[in-house]
């Protein structure tokens, strides 16, 4: 009986220990399963720590599809697709282009689901005792050089359409913008409503810890299969089965081969995302700064500062491109911030479906088996209120506003 009541959370990740602490908090039994240690083995621990509340619309857009070529990594962009992949890449490059064309529609279920993520993630952090790992203190966008002021009206523009709030940023705060970058012109908008973390592995060690403190477990095994016997679940993993009621599939980049067993269609691939760390830098504001143009966000965290950028479609577990975390100082120096070579760099996979809606819901056939996974760059942003979707679905609880989440959208 203590099996058929237990919930198997795979993927330890911010996503499946936010997932993990919501359910344990109502009284559930939980595991959680991952072959790495909490928040080390996936996009969470490289994450920009922004709680990017104004990203609304979804990525794929008709402006994208007819633009993207100035964005490649070999004109000095931040998207690499090697031409080794392009084949396997083609499918899902196809169906983002039909998203593309849904864009509007898909903004109407994407938009509601983000824009509570810092109130959803602030209360989950104070009810794990860790409300400290938040600053509340909003995001910059900056642009640097020629016409700044029509560019930074023109995105205001877009973001009241939105109804994000946007406003100047401090005349202080552009002028060091500016003089740091050594650029003739400098303009800046200040997202209100937004926020950051001081150190994303921290979140997810905070859930885990709050998760472990309300009776929930942890079993460091890689996770194969996950197979029905009987009316219980196996998980199967490297060691031996991990036995449960309910699986909760959170495994990020690597959810695809749990679930396409049971008849789901899954096309996932990895943006992957590279950063750098900067203990000798110094942080113009506490908080992140995007800058436009040059497609790269730094953020303050404690101890350093850590510069985010590209979209590398080379494939989930494939090496570290050195190319990148060395463009990347490069840029970051450009812009004023003390980056030497020795700076540590890092690259993780973030988990996409073509149309940029995240995965949530209950397998068919399977009603004991959910997933939540792919929610593209904005999984730390999404956490708080993605923890207690799920938490309602495996409850019961009616949630219409998830359906469009449901992977049953990618038919053959």
């Amino acid at each position: 009986m203590r099996e058929q009541e237990r919930i198997a959370v795979i993927g330890a990740g911010v996503i499946g220990a936010a997932v993990a602490y919501a359910l344990a908090r109502e009284g559930r039994s939980v595991v959680l399963v991952d072959r790495a240690a909490p928040g080390e083995g996936g996009a969470s621990y490289g994450n920009a720590g922004h709680i990017a509340v104004e990203l609304l619309e979804p990525l794929p857009s008709p402006s994208l599809l007819f633009g993207f070529r100035r964005d490649l990594f070999s004109r000095d962009g931040v998207l690499d697709i090697p031409a080794r992949r392009l084949g396997a890449f083609a499918p899902w490059a196809m169906r983002f282009a039909r998203a593309a064309y849904r864009r509007a529609e898909n903004t109407r279920h994407l938009a509601p689901f983000v824009r509570p993520g810092v109130t959803a993630l602030a209360a989950l952090l104070a009810d794990a005792g860790r409300p400290d790992l938040l600053r509340q203190h909003g995001h910059y966008e900056a642009w640097l050089g020629g016409d700044v002021d029509a560019l930074a009206a023109a995105q205001a523009a877009a973001m009241a359409a939105l109804e994000v709030p946007t406003r100047s940023a401090p005349r202080e705060l552009v002028e060091s913008i500016r003089t740091t970058a050594r650029a003739e012109r400098a303009a800046a908008l200040w997202f209100p409503q937004c926020a950051h973390v001081v150190d994303p592995l921290e979140v997810v060690r905070a859930f885990v810890t709050a998760a472990v403190g309300h009776g929930a477990s942890i079993e460091r095994r890689e996770v194969r299969s996950v197979r029905v016997a009987g009316t219980a679940l196996e998980v199967q993993t490297d060691a031996d089965p991990v036995l449960a009621g309910t699986a909760v599939v959170c495994l990020g980049a690597w959810s695809a081969p749990l679930l396409t067993p049971f008849g789901l269609r899954v096309p996932l691939e990895s943006a992957r995302g590279y950063h750098v760390q900067m203990p000798a830098a110094r942080a113009l504001v506490d908080a992140p700064i995007l800058y436009a143009r040059e497609k790269i966000l730094v953020t303050p965290m404690t101890g350093r500062v850590r510069a985010t950028s590209f979209m590398e479609f080379a494939g989930t577990d494939a090496p570290a491109d050195p190319r990148k975390p060395a463009w990347l100082r490069d840029k970051v120096r450009s812009l004023g911030y003390a980056c030497d070579d020795t700076t540590p760099s890092w690259v993780g996979p973030r988990p996409v479906l073509p149309d940029y809606l995240p995965a949530l819901g209950r397998v068919p056939g399977a009603p004991n088996v959910f997933y939540s996974f792919a929610h593209q760059h904005i999984g730390l942003t999404l956490s708080g209120v993605n923890a207690l979707a799920m938490a309602d679905l495996i409850a019961g609880r009616a949630r219409p506003d998830l359906d469009a989440f449901d992977l049953r959208r990618f038919r053959p």
